[in-house]
């Protein structure tokens, strides 16, 4: 059975397993590994490890980063610079439709990467033979979405903490609206999007707990019978596990749950008659 550790590469932060040909390895470990492209550049996120097997070519942890190899990245992240500003020139005279997010050299620079958005299909052609010409360089060009780019870009959420994405979240989940309201969260944009625009990916944390806390909960609106009447629901807390009826004489009482029972929903008997 392989032994492995876990690398994470590439401005998309992407993860792949490694043979670490013994190289004793930690987490958070900055080293080079052997890719398709070329040596590159990753952060190791798992202790080294013994699996079953590997999907594919295992390639191998070159090294660990070593003085010469952090001159050398200082090198590329100044050619990055100047590529960058040269992507964005040239974008800027064809008139393209795409917006230059990061560009990325491989470790000895034999290809860029170069990340973009776009809202539709760009035909890029004349742009990667211009910049393969100027750059003197394979070019990859990637299309990414508005998450991807705060994912490379980085930044602070509402909660005053490094983004999700940044920090530790490896794959993307769908989130809804529906998610916000089953928390009974403020449905305004500017409190339930992140940086990318999009609903926030923590919404999606806690919704099974949520979900599963409803089960036993009436909705509002609903009719339902409590020890001092029958009343109608007006609001939810499930955190404290009370329902708020305003009941038939027009007090307004708390409930828990396990107090009330339900005698109709307003909703379904609306959609009844619909």
């Amino acid at each position: 059975m392989p032994e492995v550790v876990s690398v994470c590469v590439r401005k998309m932060k992407e993860i792949f397993y490694f043979d670490p040909k013994g190289i004793d390895l930690g987490i958070g470990d900055v080293c080079l590994v052997e890719t398709e492209n070329d040596m590159e550049l990753g952060t190791v996120t798992e202790e080294t490890k013994i699996v079953a097997e590997v999907p594919g070519d295992l390639r191998k942890v070159v090294r660990k980063l070593s003085p010469d190899d952090q001159r050398q990245l200082r090198e590329n992240s100044k050619k990055e610079q100047e590529a960058y500003s040269v992507c964005l020139r040239k974008i800027d005279d064809k008139e393209l439709d795409m917006k230059l997010v990061s560009v990325s050299y491989t470790f000895n620079r034999n290809k860029l990467f170069i990340y973009y958005t776009a809202p539709e299909r760009v035909d890029f052609r004349e742009l990667v033979k211009d910049l393969a010409y100027m750059l003197k360089t394979r070019i990859e060009m990637c299309q990414i979405g508005v998450r991807d780019e705060a994912k490379i870009c980085g930044g602070f959420g509402l909660c005053g903490r490094p983004l999700c994405c940044v920090s530790f979240l490896k794959d993307f989940k769908p989130v809804t609206i529906e998610m916000a309201k089953d928390q009974e969260l403020s449905l305004s944009s500017s409190k339930i999007s992140g940086l990318c625009g999009r609903l926030m990916c923590c919404l999606a944390y806690e919704h099974a707990f949520y979900q599963g806390m409803r089960r036993d909960m009436p909705r509002i609106d609903d009719k339902v019978r409590t020890s001092d009447g029958t009343g109608r629901v007006v609001s939810i807390n499930v955190l404290k596990k009370e329902v708020v009826v305003e009941l038939d004489e027009g007090l307004v009482k708390k409930f828990p749950p396990s107090g009330i029972s339900k005698i109709y929903s307003n909703r379904n008997k609306s959609k009844h008659h619909k």
